[in-house]
């Protein structure tokens, strides 16, 4: 099989409508709740908005791993809001110390697709631009995100269960 070095891509089916998902993933304060960051504002194509790390609400085990991150600041910059079918934005992927400045470093971008089938919403996230990330710094931050977005996965999960009808 041959593996991707550019993109880590995730897919999950998920037993909630369409409209209920679209609000879990554009929704800064919901994104938040179950992603573990509180944003400055809301999500907005073109703008850019300022996250800081705080553990997920959704699940005890998840929130313990970010919990040395907690108070970190991070920018997103909102690419796409597409009602109920896309949403996307560019970060700096794992740029978690603190002592490095990214902002001279290439973006990866994180879309996030929904499609709409007979048992639910099938929700397909895909980052990709790794293989303009740094060497030095490239493998550690693919692998990070290729974990965070398994687990993100199982997060919106949980987080649709908890938050029925959110």
């Amino acid at each position: 099989m041959a593996t991707n070095t550019d993109r880590i891509e995730k897919s999950v089916l998920l037993h909630a409508p369409r409209e209920r998902v679209w609000r879990a993933i554009s929704d800064s304060k919901q994104f938040g709740t179950r992603f573990g960051v509180e944003f400055d504002g809301p999500f907005v194509a073109g703008t850019s908005i300022i996250g800081k790390m705080v553990p997920t609400r959704v699940d005890a085990e998840v929130a313990k791993r970010q919990e040395p991150y907690r108070g970190y600041r991070f920018e997103f910059q909102v690419d796409r809001v597409e009602p109920m079918r896309l949403f996307s934005f560019r970060w700096h992927p794992f740029a978690v110390d603190s002592g490095v400045d990214y902002s001279k470093e290439p973006t990866t971008l994180v879309a996030f697709k929904l499609n709409e089938v007979s048992d639910g919403t099938k929700l397909t996230v895909t980052e990709s631009g790794f293989d303009q990330i740094p060497l030095e710094r490239r493998a550690k931050a693919f692998a990070a995100n290729e974990g965070g977005w398994a687990a993100q996965m199982k997060l919106i999960e949980k987080y649709l269960a908890q938050h029925a009808k959110g």
